[in-house]
C-alpha cells in the first residue's frame, strides 16, 4: 500500500456581509443616524420654525376680528411641527433618564429649563385641546369652553415666552449642531431623516387645517358678527 494523499487543508474564507444588510443599515444612518448633535439639530429647526409660525400667530392675535381665519388656520396647521418639537425633546428626555451613555454625557438641560419643561407640555397639550375642540363645537360653544382655552392661552404664552428667553442665546449654535472640524470629516449622519421628519410635520398640519376648513370658515363667518366673542 502507498501512503495516503495528505490533501490541504481547506481555508474557508470570510464572508462578506450581505449586500441587502450593507443598504439596509446605509439607509437607516441616512434616516435614523446623528446621535444627540442630530437630535439637537432636528429640535433647533423645528423650533426655528415654530418661532417664525408663532410670530404670524401672534400678528393675528393683535388683529383677531379682521385675521380670525388666517389665526385659526395657523392653529390647527401648527399642531404637525409642535408635535415634531415634543417628540424630539421627549426623546432626549428619555434617552437621557434611562441611562443612554451618549445623552449622559451631553447631559440635561439647564435646571431652570428642566423645571420649566413640565409646564410647557402641559401649557402646550392644554392650549391645542382646547383650540380644537372648541373649533370642532363651532361658535355656538359653551362659555366654560372659551374661558377654559382662553386660561390655557394665557399659561401657554407665559410659559413659551420663558421657555424661547431660555433656550434663544443657544439656537445659533444648535442649529449648526456639529461642530466645523467633524463637518469637514463627514456629513452627520440622519440628515435626510430630520428633513423628511419636518416636511412630514408640515405637510401633516397642513392638511389636517385644511380637513378643517368648513369649521374654520363657519367661525369667520360668526365672527364678522360677534367680534366681541373672540377678544380675550
Amino acid at each position: 500500500m502507498g501512503l495516503s494523499e495528505t490533501r490541504p487543508m481547506a481555508t474557508t474564507k470570510p464572508q462578506a456581509p450581505p449586500r441587502a444588510r450593507i443598504v439596509h443599515s446605509t439607509r437607516g444612518r441616512r434616516l435614523f443616524g446623528g446621535g444627540t448633535a442630530g437630535n439637537e439639530q432636528l429640535t433647533a429647526v423645528t423650533a426655528a420654525i415654530l418661532l417664525v409660525l408663532f410670530a404670524i400667530l401672534g400678528i393675528t392675535i393683535i388683529r383677531l376680528t379682521q385675521l380670525l381665519w388666517l389665526h385659526l388656520f395657523l392653529g390647527v396647521l401648527l399642531v404637525g411641527p409642535v408635535a415634531l418639537k415634543l417628540g424630539s425633546t421627549g426623546y432626549r428626555f428619555t434617552r437621557y433618564y434611562t441611562g443612554n451613555r451618549a445623552y449622559k454625557r451631553k447631559g440635561p438641560p439647564p435646571p431652570a429649563m428642566r423645571m420649566l419643561g413640565p409646564l410647557v407640555v402641559l401649557s402646550t397639550l392644554a392650549v391645542f385641546f382646547t383650540g380644537l375642540v372648541l373649533l370642532i363645537a363651532g361658535p355656538g360653544a359653551s362659555m366654560m369652553l372659551r374661558d377654559l382655552h382662553k386660561l390655557s392661552f394665557i399659561a401657554w404664552i407665559m410659559a413659551v415666552g420663558l421657555h424661547v428667553l431660555g433656550h434663544l442665546p443657544e439656537l445659533p449654535a444648535s442649529l449648526r449642531a456639529v461642530s466645523h472640524a467633524e463637518r469637514r470629516r463627514h456629513r452627520l449622519p440622519g440628515t435626510q431623516g430630520r428633513g423628511l421628519a419636518v416636511l412630514v410635520a408640515l405637510a401633516g398640519g397642513l392638511l389636517l387645517a385644511l380637513a378643517f376648513l368648513p369649521l374654520i370658515d363657519s367661525w369667520s363667518a360668526a365672527g364678522l358678527f360677534n367680534p366681541r366673542y373672540f377678544h380675550p
